[in-house]
Formats: structure tokens, sequence, C-alpha cells
């Protein structure tokens, strides 16, 4: 049914002025959308990801499964020394992660980045400290319902959207109120909280008027514009509740001393932090490293045991040590060095494909040194390949003519206090599909047939 819809799609691109008016329509709604990521179109594509409803209610069952078995690991990790250092947690953010949030769930938003093919479900990373891309989906969604193409395309199939602006508003309202002990007395007032001029002040933006529109005051402000006095947390006149936290641990590190009132409040207790410093534990790399051994397994159920087994990579922290590769011994830089055509390698914790080797596309000579590079670095790790999808998308090139091109499809699902509500789609040419190294994002809908 997936693949004879795409078919349709893309016939009825062929009709009449549909891909030219399509085409206007998209560029216009983008523009207005502020669908521009770094000063380009965020969605260069006139088709969005379709899934089926059969493939979505798989997904979202596998997704919700393992983030049980992630929670649990947060759970297990507060309490364990031993496990911090497997998921390679440095002096400085163990302080943070110690910090107790007001509210038990380890990231109330996420995001799982993975591949759906016909005869494969896999994830290759967790979004778990400050998940992008919810409120550009939204906008998406919205520009890309109203493409004539697409009207046209709702006109045989069942198109449905699924929006997460007001899933992240309930998340962020039911972690103030866990907080608090009860609802609070009044409406919540949050700040959107990054460093000045990142690349995502757009959906900030988008955020900001969402949550003005559904009578919570917010700000959008930077860690130097807080202070903090008499037992609140200001941005000017500003009085917070709700921290919605956009920015990375790894940027707010190095102006601590310089701007200390978001984590001297967040230590007072004085407002509620959403992902809170916690949310580390989870989005450092390595928590499939710890998913995927044997030697954890004891946390998880067999319902959660399976799902890591068929969906999660199998992932090790790169040392000169005994490892294990599904029940069998092995030396672990052997076995890299050996089997670069089925590995890669990528840092801990980092985004934006900074660092990572893909073994398949690199030659002897250069795994041999990424390997050394990433032991003596001592926080990388080696991941299994796993089925990538590809589909054919008609992308938009810069004279504005359209190319039917193979894409590579990152299906990114989207949880909400560990229920999927939402998704995205990232598309690239490349093997790395990034917004950040020059990929793009369409909505991700999902379609069925008429009657069903």
């Amino acid at each position: 049914m997936l693949h004879s819809a795409v078919s349709r799609y893309h016939e009825l691109l062929t009709e009449g002025d549909l891909a030219e008016s399509s085409r206007a329509m998209l560029d216009e709604g983008l523009e207005r959308a502020r669908l521009i990521f770094g000063g380009r179109r965020l969605s260069p594509y006139l088709r969005p990801h379709f899934v089926t409803e059969a493939d979505w209610a798989r997904v979202v069952g596998v997704c919700e499964t393992v983030w049980g078995a992630i929670q649990k690991v947060k759970d297990a990790a507060v309490e364990n020394e031993a496990l911090l250092d497997e998921l390679g947690l440095t002096e400085k953010e163990r302080e943070l992660v110690a910090i107790d949030p007001g509210y038990r769930e380890v990231s109330p938003t996420a995001r799982l980045d993975s591949f759906l093919t016909d005869k494969a479900y896999s994830f290759v990373e967790l979004n778990g400290e400050s998940p992008a891309g919810i409120a550009y989906a939204d906008a998406a969604y919205h520009v890309f319902s109203a493409l004539p193409v697409m009207r046209r395309f709702a006109e045989e199939y069942n198109v449905r959207p699924m929006y997460g602006r007001s899933e992240l508003l309930n998340v962020l309202v039911s972690a103030h109120a866990e907080f608090l002990g009860r609802k609070a007395e009044r409406t919540p007032r949050i700040a959107i909280v990054d460093l000045k001029d990142v690349p995502t002040t757009q959906e900030f933006e988008l955020f900001n008027e969402y949550f003005e529109s559904q009578g919570h005051p917010s700000i959008i402000c930077s860690p130097e514009d807080l202070e903090f006095t008499n037992g609140r947390l200001r941005s000017g006149d500003f009085e917070i509740d709700i921290v919605y936290k956009r920015l990375l641990v790894n940027e707010y590190l190095p102006v601590i001393e310089d701007s200390p009132a978001l984590l001297n409040a967040y230590r007072a207790g004085a407002f509620c932090l959403v992902n809170s410093f916690r949310s580390k534990l989870v989005h450092k790399k390595a928590i499939f490293a710890v998913l995927t051994d044997e030697r954890h397994a004891r946390l998880f159920t067999d319902a959660e045991r399976q799902a890591i087994r068929a969906h999660v990579p199998w992932t090790r922290m790169v040392r000169a040590e005994k490892s294990d590769y599904f029940g069998t011994e092995i030396d672990l830089l052997e076995y890299i060095l050996a089997n670069r055509d089925r590995l890669v390698l990528k840092p801990n914790d980092d985004y934006g494909g900074h660092g990572i080797y893909i073994g398949w596309n690199t030659d002897e000579i250069a795994w041999n040194e990424a390997m050394r590079s990433a032991l003596a670095n001592g926080d990388y790790l080696v991941q299994e390949r796993v089925p990538t999808a590809r589909e054919v998308f008609p992308a938009l090139l810069e004279d504005g003519t359209v190319e039917f091109a193979e894409q590579l499809v990152d299906l990114d699902p989207l949880l909400f206090n560990g229920k999927v509500k939402s998704a995205f789609t990232r598309l690239s040419y490349t093997e790395l599909a990034n917004v950040s190294s020059g990929g793009g994002m369409v909505p991700t809908f999902i379609i069925s047939n008429r009657g069903e």
C-alpha cells in the first residue's frame, strides 16, 4: 500500500501545474512559517514522509517499550556510580545529575532517531537532553497540508498529521505540577533558554507564540540574561516558573561561572527545569552500550529485552578490554579492526554529525587511525551497522527545478513522558541524515487507504 501511495503522489506531480503551484506555495509557506535553518530551506522537498497506520502502530509499541528500559537505566544510574562510569559522565556532569529535578521522568521530552524499512526497524541514537524539531514539524504540517498536490492526494488516501507543540506544553505543565506537588495556583510562566544566535532561534519563536496563545506568559532568553534574587529566577522583570531548556549541558558548562543564576536557582528548587540536567544520563550515546550489554539484562523485563535485541544496535565504548558480542567473548579492539564494513565510530557526546567515522566508507589505514584516535580520546563508542531506509523524493534544486532523488530516510519519533505523540523525518543525500550537517526535514504523515 505504501509503495502504491508514493507512486500515486509522484504521478500527481506530473499532472497539470500541480508541481509548480505546490513548489511556489511551499517556498512561500516555509518563509512565512520561519522554516529556515542557517539561512536555507528546512524542507526542500515536495513530498512529506508517509508511514502506514500498521507500521506506525509497530513503531509506537517498540519506542515505548524501549523507553521503559531507558527509564530503568536512569533509576539504576542514580544509585550506581559504576553505571555512571559506563555512560561516560564527567565529574561536572555527575554534579548536575545528582540534583533532584523534582519529577521522576528522566526526559519528559525525547527523540529516538531510527530507520524503518520493509524488513526492520532500528534505532541509531537517542536525543534525551534537548530534542529540537517539535515546533518545526508542527509548522511543516500546516505548510504541507495546504499544498495543492497534498490536497489532491488526500482525496484518495486518509492522511493524518501529528502535532507536538500541545504535547510539549502539557509535558511542561505536568512536570511543573509534579515539581510543586500540586496543581499550580496560577498559569506558569515559561522561559525558553538557550545560547544567543543559535540556528534554532526560529523554533523558539514558534514555541513562544504558541505558549502565549495558550495563555502562558513566555520569553526567550539566554543564561546571561538570568538573575536569581529573593528566591526567584528572573529575566529582567519576567519571573520564571518553568524553564524549557534548549541549552545543552556541554554548552552551559563553559559559561557557568559567568552565568551562574540558572544553576543556583535550580539547586535551590526555585523553578522547574525541563528537560532537567539529569537527562544527561540517557543523552549519552553510551546508553545503547548499557542497553545491549548482557550484564545489565536483569534491569529489564522480557518484553524490553526482546525489543532491545531486535531494535537497538550492538554498541560498546571503545576501550582496550574483553567484551561480548551476543554471547561470544571478543577482544574489542581486534574486533573493531577486523569488522569495519559493519561498524561506526562516533563520539559519546556530540551532535551535528561531528567526529563520526563510517567503517564501510573508510579504507583500512584510515579506519585503523580512527580507532586509535577514538581510543586515545577516551569517550568514543563503536556501534554496529543497521539497515538504513532509502526512498526517492522530489527534491527542490537551487534553480527551482525538481529532481527525483534517492534519499536516506531517518524517522524521528517524538516522545512526551514516554509516549510517542509526534514525529518528523530527516532526509539526506549522504550517509548522515542531519540538519546541522546539511540535511533537510519533512513532516511525517500517517496514511491509510480510504475506508480503513
